[in-house]
């Protein structure tokens, strides 16, 4: 089998073809538009690529043309060769990791599918927005808390019609400029909530997402992140390798008779792990007597609420992993059981 490494580019790719001996066979720069051609052989071949921005598309290209696909991890790269001793170029990348592939089986990255990556990008368009509305509206605040003029309990929805009746009673205007991050304020917020009830669709659409929202504080927005992330639920033997992977789970830091346990290892995608966290806050507010929050409470009684929070959300995480591995939906009385 052919070896075929690509050096990914934003607009061009450097290629290397080796043969299964490790012969050089052909190496260019090509167009990314003009990779399929290369993946479309009469051989099945051997891909080869780290991990960036083009590269799942990449191996959904490959796959689709018959050939294996090795999406190496860009931790890994380096030691393959790359960038070794301070020489570092594209021809070089392609060939260093062609030659590796050569003479062992790179481990692989999983691949998401085209539904994973397409919600995982939606999700990322919403959280862009909210992040620029929560800039401006601390920036108005800012403003106004300047001008000794803030107001309480002025939510982002009602913040501008707060400000403007505030001027009209002192017989003021408000600036330009404030006037005008009021106007984009509104306008992120209307965008938003055409983003959300768009993801809120797409999570009804889903059979596994509509289980997964039986479990207290679970949305669409928190079943959405996680089936995105997690994309085969096989891939995890059991719930403690899955949590493991959100990287909700304590670390180590031991050598010889020393043991030393550790905080979160925060490995992983770090948005599901805020959804989890946030998911969290949300059962523990709504049903406070459900039995996970109320061993959650126990938990913050004794180790404070951060960990107990963490804590809790580990025990969501465990939770969707068991309906989704088990086709179910959730079970308080179960729950009740494991918790004793």
């Amino acid at each position: 089998m052919e070896h075929l490494a690509i050096d990914l580019g934003g607009r061009k790719s450097q290629v290397c073809l080796r043969s299964h001996e490790g012969q050089i066979l052909i190496e260019a720069k090509v167009l990314n538009e003009e990779i399929r051609t290369w993946l479309a052989g009469e051989r099945p071949r051997r891909v080869i690529v780290e991990t960036c921005t083009e590269a799942f598309a990449v191996a959904d290209l490959a796959l689709s043309c018959g050939n294996e696909v090795r999406v190496v991890p860009a931790r890994l790269v380096r030691m393959l060769g790359v960038g070794a001793r301070g020489k570092k170029t594209d021809q070089l990348d392609a060939r260093a990791l062609s030659e590796a592939s050569c003479r062992i089986d790179l481990p692989s990255v999983h691949v998401p599918s085209a539904w994973s990556r397409r919600v995982k990008s939606m999700c990322g368009m919403r959280d862009a927005l909210v992040q620029s509305r929560t800039m401006m509206v601390n920036c108005v605040r800012a403003w106004s808390r300047g001008e000794l003029k803030s107001v309480l309990r002025a939510t982002h929805k009602t913040l501008g019609m707060r400000l403007r009746n505030q001027a009209v009673r002192l017989g003021e205007q408000l600036p330009a400029s404030v006037e005008r991050l009021l106007i984009s304020i509104a306008q992120l917020t209307e965008q938003i909530d055409a983003a959300t009830k768009e993801l809120a669709g797409l999570a009804e659409e889903s059979e596994i997402c509509r289980r997964l929202m039986t479990v207290p504080g679970v949305g669409p927005i928190t079943s959405l992140r996680f089936v995105s992330a997690i994309d085969e639920i096989g891939r995890f033997a059991n719930a403690h390798q899955l949590e493991s992977y959100l990287g909700i789970t304590p670390g180590e830091d031991s050598s010889s008779e020393r043991r030393r346990i550790t905080s979160i290892t925060k490995a992983g995608p770090s948005a599901v792990r805020w959804t989890l966290v946030q998911a969290s806050w949300a059962a523990l507010r709504c049903v406070p007597t459900h039995p996970m929050c109320v061993w959650a409470r126990q938990v913050m009684l004794r180790r404070g609420k951060r960990i107990g929070i963490i804590a809790l959300a580990r025990k969501v995480a465990g939770i969707l992993y068991a309906i989704w591995r088990d086709g179910s939906v959730y079970d308080p009385a179960r729950n009740v059981s494991q918790l004793m």
